[in-house]
């Protein structure tokens, strides 16, 4: 899906989806993805708590349905409290956007987060500078 484009998060955006799974923790949690999708990559710069969401033991969701038409999302973040960072069957069948970012517990670093495609491959991302 991403290919050879670039894969940039701001560092905010690291930031609050580390704080945010550490707030929630043990449940999981979830953040829609805000940026820009252009032919060179993929540039996240902000999240957004999604209306209405659940965070569970084991889950997090949200109810599409209620989501304004809003072509800044780019996919989602979601937290793994049991330490694993790939996604799950679940995570695939349930992918929304075009990145699915994984935080894993401790949620210490930006090494306990990943990026993936729609085909559950991993995609490198850069850390960027806000600006």
């Amino acid at each position: 899906m991403v290919g050879e484009r670039s894969l940039n998060i701001g560092r905010s955006v690291i930031d609050s989806i580390l704080s945010y799974a550490k707030a929630a923790y043990p449940r999981e949690a979830i953040l829609l993805l805000n940026g820009k999708s252009g032919r060179d990559g993929i540039l996240i710069n902000g999240v957004e708590i999604p209306p209405l969401a659940s965070h569970g033991y084991g889950f997090a969701d949200f109810p599409l349905h209620m989501l304004p038409i809003d072509f800044s999302v780019v996919g989602t973040a979601h937290s793994h409290p049991s330490g694993v960072l790939r996604p799950s069957i679940e995570d695939l069948n349930n992918f929304y956007g075009r990145i699915m970012v994984i935080a894993a517990f401790p949620y210490e670093t930006e090494q306990d987060i990943a990026a993936y495609d729609d085909n559950g491959d991993q995609i490198r991302f850069r850390i960027i500078e806000d600006q």
